[in-house]
């Protein structure tokens, strides 16, 4: 059964990160806190994969321990239970809603970075293609983040860090970025970046969540 995901990056004012935290803040640290995640980050970091191209192909007959990492990364980048929460809903009593209450609310395209995939996660190909050492240097946790305007400065530099590339690596990246983009449709080498220069230039806090719409 195929899915769709989404992966947004959408730049708020403090009055709605003072709503947003108290929601978003549990469901992150839960995500960060289950036994397995902080096991499947470690593998990626040692056992970074292999060209993309090789996985269906060979990965088939590959000996165990390749078939394990390769299942290991899938399940760190795809939506966590806790994460989804915002998406699908807290609780009964709290009909905040991702789609309604943030994604409607951002005023234009300059606010957000979204990446919608059907059949995928655009944070798969995103992590592959720019690798463990550059993932590393991006905050929260594999895509899900909520940053306070001050927040965003002070990461600032570790993410330039991570999503600038020399000419040569940029080829690389992209070649290790599997997902199809329509024209004039931002890439997920771009977005991230992007998005972070604007929030910190208009003094604005970003969320990022990583979530199955359907």
């Amino acid at each position: 059964m195929g899915i769709t995901s989404a992966w947004s990056i959408s730049t708020h004012a403090d009055t709605f990160l003072d709503t947003l935290a108290p929601r978003l803040l549990p469901l992150l640290a839960a995500e960060r806190a289950e036994p397995s995640a902080q096991r499947h980050w470690d593998r990626w970091q040692r056992q970074p994969l292999p060209d993309f191209r090789t996985w269906w192909s060979s990965f088939g007959r590959a000996d165990r321990e390749e078939a394990e990492a390769l299942e290991s990364f899938h399940e760190l980048t795809a939506a966590g239970d806790h994460i989804q929460r915002i998406y699908d809903g807290l609780s009964p009593d709290d009909d905040f809603s991702l789609l309604t209450d943030v994604w409607e609310g951002v005023k234009g395209s300059q606010e957000i970075f979204l990446s919608v995939q059907s059949k995928d996660f655009a944070l798969r190909s995103f992590f592959h293609a720019i690798g463990p050492d550059r993932a590393a240097l991006l905050p929260g946790w594999c895509g899900n983040f909520l940053l306070t305007p001050a927040e965003v400065r002070e990461t600032l530099p570790a993410v330039e860090r991570a999503l600038t590339f020399t000419p040569e690596e940029r080829a690389a990246a992209e070649d290790q970025d599997w997902l199809n983009y329509l024209e004039d449709e931002e890439t997920v080498l771009d977005g991230p970046l992007r998005i972070w220069r604007q929030a910190a230039a208009d003094d604005r806090g970003l969320c990022g969540v990583s979530v199955v719409i359907c």
